[in-house]
């Protein structure tokens, strides 16, 4: 549990892959030479990008050889570099940096967003997107299955949650001084799935991971069974039998 997954988390291609088209559908550009998928994963994203912006240098990044190797097999024309993204450095100005769902993984993501914003090409244009769930019963359940069970120790001595995300106005104030343009959103989407089940396969390739990293075999099915057995407090069936998972996301397009 090192390492993404790229079969998991693809699993849900049409569900994830939905925030990056809308990420994309905000960013003003009729045109870009240059553009840089940022935590690419696994490709489905750049695959947008590439074909909004044909004659575009596209390159994705990521720091997972999983997704990378899947993001190869994807799309085998595009360059996809194996890069820290908080290290990262762009060799020449950007016309587009996207950022779909990887900058809340880092620890003062706030921090790297001006950094980013140099490194776009005057009119160039950064889009993020990140998600904002953690008070979701999702990950609220994650922090009392890992609070309760015999594991509560470890992680109560090395917690392992992702900080929260501020304010959409913290993050207004602190790109507005350095863009012509900020647009910020915050969207609420409601997947349909097949049970919840279809719930943890969802959150085993993503906030999951590192609460299930840290134990072995045993403890990670005793984990998850537990988990799931607050979920179904939590998700209730719907008419057809399925469940809603709620999902709000924030959004980001900021043009220098």
């Amino acid at each position: 549990m090192t390492d993404w997954n790229a079969r998991l988390y693809l699993r849900f291609e049409d569900e994830r892959t939905r925030p990056a088209r809308d990420l994309l559908a905000g960013v003003p550009l009729a045109t870009a030479r240059s553009v840089v998928d940022l935590g690419c994963g696994p490709g489905n994203s750049t695959e947008l990008l590439a074909a909004r912006f044909a004659d575009a240098q596209v390159v994705g990044l990521d720091n997972a050889p999983d997704m990378l190797a899947a993001a190869r097999r994807r799309l085998p024309s595009v360059a996809f570099v194996e890069a820290d993204l908080a290290a990262w450095q762009a060799e020449a100005p950007v016309d587009l940096l996207f950022a779909n769902a990887v900058l809340q993984w880092l620890p003062d993501h706030r921090a790297l967003l001006p950094r980013l914003v140099g490194m776009l090409a005057p009119g160039g244009a950064l889009a993020v997107q990140m998600p904002d769930n953690l008070d979701e019963p999702t990950h609220v359940a994650m922090r009392e299955t890992a609070g309760a069970g015999p594991w509560a120790a470890r992680f109560a001595a090395r917690p392992v949650d992702r900080a929260r995300l501020p304010g959409i106005e913290a993050y207004y104030d602190l790109l507005a001084p350095l863009c012509r343009r900020v647009d910020i959103w915050l969207t609420v989407y409601n997947h349909a799935l097949e049970g919840v089940g279809a719930i943890v396969e969802w959150v085993k390739g993503t906030g999951l991971r590192p609460y299930l990293a840290p134990l072995d075999e045993g403890e990670r099915a005793a984990f998850l069974a537990a988990y799931e057995g607050r979920l179904r407090q939590a998700y209730g069936p719907r008419a057809d039998g399925r469940v809603l998972l709620r999902f709000p996301r924030l959004f980001i397009v900021a043009v220098r």
